[in-house]
């Protein structure tokens, strides 16, 4: 039926290359979508609030006359549009993820060598970071707190936030949130030009040192166009969850759990491993009768059945390899005891412990970011957080006698790669072996 996910056990013979193939995510963009940015940002670094208005006018079917129109002034008025409810659970997700990200703050630090050098590192914040926030199908005021309260934390002097704004209208909320978070600037710009106008700035937008924040196609090809010329955070695929569980479970939830992911668009994926047959059947049972009540049913039931898997495992063992095999961006240990597991688990974006350890947690309120490694960069890559906008600056600092002791290696090396003015530049510092006289 519609919605229903593929079954794999992994004693099938053919288990590894359907496995394959189910993970299999090109993040190249087809050659029409790069020219189409390509010439998008090319123009706005050429012409600038001329080439963002136009561009904004068109896409977001707007009557913009100028650039500092594209400037969001009022944040407080758009704070009184939104329920007290809504604010106040604002407010208490704001301070959750603040509190997780003050312990991730990264300090200076200095030792002597205890031969006359004193090495070290020095942490400083960016000086301007950008944060996108996508608008026009949805509203999502938890990639404002996420992306900005990090910044924040770090000691980024000044964060610019873009959004769209299709007709000229941005959601309330989006903008209450960038005021709970410290947003200091607002553009209501979005698309490949905005990401330009934060890369290379404009008369109206200011250039930034780094550019986080998720988007569409579009958005995402433009920062890995822009990157050298900024940072960037990641390029992010399609959102993940993988469900490692012992059968125990509710079904129900699991179910639930599957469509939290399913129902962010069709390429989603959502995976259960589990050793228990009797489970799987069950798992599939609450989504067959769960699925027509859900809003974005068609989203979900195309995300399950285009990417979507329940894996039957011959134990928890096999799940915790196949798990970091994946390297999923959501991991939920629905089992007994997720601690014995967790040790073993090398490869993954967040990690929920415990049954009642749900993936919207992370999404809304529990501290830590959700801007999460897809696709299986979660190999290499880790979540959003406070080091994504602190710089680690080098500290050398040696007297006299340790420069010419330090020299005497320098030189010895600089010769053996054949770089003369490396050598000299070293020697000019030795001194005799009285440490009285500084060779000239």
């Amino acid at each position: 039926m519609i919605g229903m996910p593929r079954r794999l056990s992994s004693t099938d013979p053919d288990f590894e290359s359907r496995l394959t193939a189910l993970l299999a995510y090109d993040y190249d963009t087809d050659d029409a979508v790069q020219a189409t940015v390509r010439t998008i940002v090319q123009d706005v670094r050429r012409r600038g609030d001329a080439a963002l208005v136009e561009y904004t006018n068109r896409f977001d079917h707007r009557a913009v006359g100028s650039a500092p129109e594209l400037e969001v002034h009022d944040l407080n008025n758009s704070a009184a549009q939104v329920s007290p409810e809504v604010l106040g659970a604002l407010e208490s997700a704001a301070a959750r993820i603040r509190n997780y990200h003050a312990r991730q703050i990264q300090q200076s630090w200095e030792y002597a060598d205890g031969e006359g050098t004193v090495l070290g590192q020095q942490i400083t914040p960016l000086d301007r970071a950008g944060v996108y926030v996508p608008g026009g199908k949805a509203s999502y005021p938890s990639s404002v707190l996420m992306n900005v309260i990090p910044a924040k934390v770090a000691g980024v002097r000044e964060v610019i936030m873009v959004v769209p704004a299709p007709h000229g209208q941005i959601e309330p909320v989006v903008l209450a949130a960038a005021r709970i978070a410290g947003v200091d600037r607002v553009f209501s710009i979005g698309g490949a030009q905005a990401v330009a106008a934060l890369a290379f700035g404009t008369a109206t937008v200011p250039a930034v040192d780094k550019i986080v924040g998720p988007g569409n196609i579009y958005v995402a090809t433009a920062k890995a166009q822009v990157f050298g010329r900024v940072g960037i955070d990641m390029i992010a695929g399609p959102s993940e969850i993988l469900v490692v569980c012992d059968g125990k479970t509710h079904p129900d939830w699991v179910a639930m759990d599957l469509f939290s992911q399913a129902e962010h668009d069709e390429q989603a994926q959502a995976i259960l491993l589990t050793p228990d047959a009797d489970f799987l059947e069950r798992v599939a049972a609450s989504i067959e009768r769960l699925l027509p009540d859900m809003p974005r049913a068609n989203i979900i039931g195309q995300s399950l059945q285009g990417r979507g898997a329940l894996i039957l495992v011959r134990d928890l063992e096999e799940a915790v390899s196949l798990t970091n095999r994946i390297a999923p961006e959501h991991l939920e240990l629905s089992v007994e005891n997720p601690r014995a597991l967790l040790p073993h688990i090398r490869h993954a974006g967040a990690i929920f412990m415990g049954r009642y350890a749900n993936e919207p947690l992370g999404d809304y309120c529990a501290g830590p970011n959700h801007v999460l490694p897809t696709a299986g960069t979660a190999r290499f890559s880790s979540p959003l957080g406070v080091y994504d906008f602190q710089k680690r600056s080098s500290i050398i600092e040696p007297d006299s006698a340790a420069a010419s002791r330090l020299g005497r290696l320098a030189s010895t090396l600089a010769h053996a790669e054949g770089l003369t003015a490396h050598a000299r530049s070293a020697e000019l510092r030795l001194v005799d072996d009285d440490q009285s006289t500084t060779r000239v």
